[in-house]
């Protein structure tokens, strides 16, 4: 019998992982208290199943927590801003989430008077480091509890433990780790870890029930999407309505390559189709109304903000001075996108705002011009070649002979002018 050590929050999907935690952590003497973190994507029978398999793996008490309004004003907000796309295909649809459970965690724990935290991460994810990073920063004082890190249990190990128990095994606890929210749903093992195989039909291939191709009008307010089809709505019910919209016509499902936080490389499958909608829609609303320099600081650093917070080094100061110069760069991002729906895919087929920078009153592309003369062109041209010019003679090292249009006349006037004296 081990001695009583008191509370601790354990961070609870419902998972596998999860679910082993609560009996091992108890048999070492904890006061096991679950703190689901709802970060969007679950439905109200999800969280009841959730709340059940806690009570029914033996938590002391389980404790629910809202905070899908959290990770938006937090860090979603600056993914669509940033138009943050990870290999330019994956919109971190769990890293956000992530960072934001541990802070809730930390505030249930505080609440409850624990004195440790636990989370079910294994030793070979970014989820490990993302716990991690912001439970130490957040709460030093307080020990992180890991046994499936600790311990090196792998998914049979948990099904038999809990098996052997008589304790209820959550339901694909198999070859599969899937993780759903605000953002979007990834699927990790089984056939993500051979790079050759594809994922199976249901995640890639259009259902054969889509609806009829429509259109979509987005709303845009600095660089937020505020309406949908003319209905105003919260951010996160936004993203939950529109996803919802994408799902029926299958938008948003790809596979991901990249590096984690450990340095190896890493596949999942995915399907976030709001989160691609909307970051698409934003880029050509941008494209609109921010000039060529604006659009490039922003995209760089907002790349870089994203590899910051994938890796679970939120707390840096550096993204809070990111944040600020992407909220700067919004301040003109305002107005409507068209989208067009099919099967697997979407066109933005049309953007407007008050503040366009594409004038017909001062050139149309390609056919007309009012804002210059055609020898204004000419000029503004041949000095835009200088400097692939020169370095193509330095190339060469040969130098060649470079005559102003205008040098023939010149010599002609100084020639004249010497006959005269």
């Amino acid at each position: 019998m081990h001695s009583h050590r008191g509370p601790i929050g354990l961070a609870f999907s419902g998972g596998l992982d999860t679910s082993y935690c609560v009996p091992r952590l108890a048999d070492a003497g904890w006061e096991v208290h679950t703190v689901h973190v709802d970060t969007g994507g679950s439905s109200s029978a999800d969280l009841a199943a959730i709340r059940a398999q806690a009570e029914q793996v033996g938590a002391f008490r389980h404790h629910e927590v809202d905070a899908r309004a959290e990770v938006y004003d937090r860090f979603v907000r600056f993914l669509i801003q940033g138009n943050v796309l990870r290999g330019e295909v994956y919109p971190l649809s769990v890293a956000a989430e992530r960072t934001q459970q541990a802070l809730s965690v930390v505030e249930t724990a505080r609440r409850i008077g624990a004195r440790a935290v636990a989370h079910g991460s294994t030793g070979a994810g970014n989820d490990q480091v993302r716990f991690d990073v912001a439970l130490r920063v957040l709460a030093s004082d307080l020990e992180i509890v890991t046994p499936i890190r600790d311990e090196g249990i792998k998914r049979d190990q948990a099904i038999a433990f809990l098996t052997a128990r008589g304790l209820p095994v959550p339901a694909k606890a198999g070859a599969y780790s899937i993780n759903r929210g605000l953002w979007g749903t990834t699927w990790g093992g089984g056939w993500t870890h051979d790079t050759w195989a594809g994922p199976p039909d249901e995640l890639l291939e259009p259902r054969v029930t889509a609806p009829a191709p429509r259109e979509i009008v987005i709303q845009w307010e600095r660089g937020l999407a505020v309406a949908l089809g003319g209905e105003a709505l919260s951010g996160p019910a936004l993203i939950q309505r529109l996803g919802e919209i994408a799902d029926s016509y299958a938008i948003g499902r790809n596979i991901h390559v990249g590096e984690t936080a450990l340095g190896i490389k890493g596949r999942i499958g995915f399907e976030a189709g709001a989160a691609l909608l909307l970051i698409g829609a934003h880029r050509e609303l941008e494209k609109l109304v921010l000039t060529k320099w604006q659009a490039f600081w922003k995209d760089q650093l907002a790349r870089f903000y994203g590899d910051r917070l994938h890796e679970g080094q939120y707390f840096d100061p550096s993204l809070r001075d990111i944040e600020a110069l992407i909220t700067s760069s919004q301040a003109r991002v305002t107005g409507e996108t068209r989208v067009r729906l099919a099967a697997g895919r979407f066109n933005v087929v049309g953007t407007r705002s008050p503040h366009s920078m594409m004038d017909s009153s001062v050139a149309t592309y390609g056919e007309e011009n009012r804002l210059w003369t055609g020898e204004e062109a000419r000029a503004f041209a041949r000095v835009a070649a200088v400097p692939s010019l020169l370095a193509a003679r330095a190339a060469n090292g040969v130098p060649q002979k470079l005559q102003h249009e205008g040098t023939k006349n010149t010599k002609v006037t100084k020639k004249s002018h010497n006959k005269r004296r």
